[in-house]
């Protein structure tokens, strides 16, 4: 595997190295790998052990990342690596991010950000996707991989549970267009039982990037009886609305998998009733995923009601655009995202 220098890090005058990557704040000794499972220390620095390894490359839709309001329509450039900072019981891509959990060696084929960014212009993709894993574990490879990708006239979108630090965000901020981050649930309960994580950093780093001025889309996976109590919902909801009502609410099913098959998958019901709370809490902009609904994945003008973008498929891959410079064609109300 290659290793590379995680730069962002800082040597303590107790000699261990502090990652400065992400919320858990590791401070590690010679030899010692941080939670994710892919930085370690060697030779008295922090290296990142997956630089320029993939683990997962696709091309995609943008909406399956899921993003509405970025590029509808267009194809990204989609890829991770092995490790993660969470551990998720209900993981759906629990093979590449809970390797290091499962006792699982290091895997991953050869990508150099300068062969990601080739293979996205030849694909004619419209940007970059740092996904699959949680990408502030790989930090280094996904910003310079993102720094070229701008320089050659790409856009850049993070697929995240939320967890970067500051100093993640304000250099992520000069590279990445677009964050879909994701909300799990609003309790310290859920995120220490099921991810190994908290709550608190996940609402500041949203809080965060939206004052950075990216734009932003949240995602919720809701589980049976984990997350999915209307009192939830409508925190959440609440907790999105406070920052801005048009930020879009991507609300979804739980399907069984990894350390929780022995759930159900969430009702319908379930879902629609969280798209009925964000819309009673003022969200501008909310959709229902893994349901297949055309009616629940359109985006509708919040002015006069018109379908601006309608969404048909899985995921709501098939597009019909029919904004006009990002304003709707009726009534010209602009629509926030990233249209161009």
């Amino acid at each position: 595997m290659m290793s590379a220098p995680a730069w962002l890090s800082k040597k303590l005058p107790s000699g261990k190295i502090l990652c400065l990557a992400c919320a858990h704040a590791c401070k590690l000794e010679e030899g010692e790998v941080g939670i994710c499972g892919v930085r370690k220390v060697e030779g008295g620095e922090l290296k990142l052990l997956v630089y320029g390894k993939a683990a997962a490359v696709n091309v995609d839709p943008v909406e399956k990342k899921p993003l509405y309001h970025f590029l509808p329509g267009t194809e990204v450039f989609s890829f991770g690596t092995v490790g993660c900072n969470f551990s998720c019981s209900f993981c759906q891509n629990f093979e590449i991010s809970q390797f290091h959990r499962e006792n699982q060696p290091l895997f991953g084929r050869d990508l150099p950000p300068e062969v990601a960014v080739q293979l996205a212009l030849q694909y004619s993709c419209s940007a970059i996707a740092y996904t699959y894993n949680e990408p502030v574990v790989w930090f280094e490879y996904s910003y310079d991989t993102a720094k070229l990708a701008k320089e050659q006239g790409l856009k850049n979108i993070y697929v995240t549970s939320g967890y970067e630090t500051r100093k993640a965000l304000d250099l992520l901020s000069q590279v990445i267009d677009g964050f879909n981050i994701d909300l799990k649930a609003f309790s310290e309960r859920f995120y220490e039982k099921l991810c190994g994580a908290k709550l608190k950093p996940v609402l500041e780093a949203i809080e965060y990037a939206y004052k950075k001025e990216r734009w932003i889309e949240i995602t919720t996976l809701f589980i049976p009886n984990e997350n999915d109590s209307e009192e939830e919902m409508r925190k959440i909801a609440n907790f999105i609305a406070s920052i801005d009502t048009a930020i879009p609410w991507h609300v979804s099913g739980f399907y069984p998998t990894y350390r929780m098959r022995d759930r159900p998958p969430t009702p319908p019901e379930t879902l629609l009733r969280a798209y009925e709370i964000g819309r009673e809490e003022g969200l501008q902009f909310v959709y229902v995923g893994n349901f297949n609904s055309p009616e629940h994945e359109t985006t509708y003008c919040p002015s006069c009601g018109f379908a601006v973008i309608e969404r048909s498929g899985y995921l709501g891959e098939r597009v019909r655009n029919h904004l006009r410079d990002g304003r709707c064609p009726r009534c010209n109300t602009y629509i926030p995202g990233v249209w161009n």
